[in-house]
């Protein structure tokens, strides 16, 4: 879709909308995603044009309609945030999940000294728990279970 360079849009910011944005680049403590949209949001409301700010802000002309855009159909909480996507496919369901750990928890195969991701998504293939898994898809999965490794086992963190 080719947008024309010179376009401004007609664009209004609430009060109280503009106070929380201000207090938001002021404080820098949020993503830098949801502070370069605040900023976007505070420029628009400014008068300044769609082509100007997108060279400024180094995004394209499509991401400051659709900020503006969320911004006056689901207000704030929608322009600054992107909603999860929802088909998102999980690697491993649960069952998976708990096979992997219990065999993470035990002791690791013979010659070797210790578990490591790369050997527990190894080895998760080699015992059919999971036709196929990333190291990335296991490391992710230790973290959110808070697991360890010990000497040679994984464990728990709160042991």
């Amino acid at each position: 879709m080719d947008i024309p360079s010179n376009d401004n849009l007609d664009f209004e910011l609430a009060t109280k909308d503009r106070h929380q944005l201000e207090q938001m680049l002021r404080k820098g403590q949020e993503p830098i995603r949801v502070l370069r949209r605040a900023l976007i949001l505070l420029q628009l409301s400014e008068g300044q044009r769609v082509e100007d700010l997108a060279t400024r802000m180094g995004v394209t002309r499509e991401t400051i309609r659709t900020v503006s855009r969320r911004y006056e159909d689901e207000g704030l909480g929608s322009a600054l945030c992107v909603k999860p996507r929802p088909n998102k496919l999980r690697c491993l369901d649960t069952g998976q999940s708990r096979r992997i750990i219990s065999m993470a928890s035990g002791p690791p195969p013979p010659g070797m000294a210790r578990w490591s991701v790369r050997l527990i998504a190894t080895e998760a293939v080699k015992r059919n728990l999971t036709p196929r898994v990333s190291r990335e898809t296991i490391r992710v999965l230790l973290l959110s279970r808070e697991l360890r490794r010990a000497e040679n086992v994984v464990s728990l963190r709160n042991e």
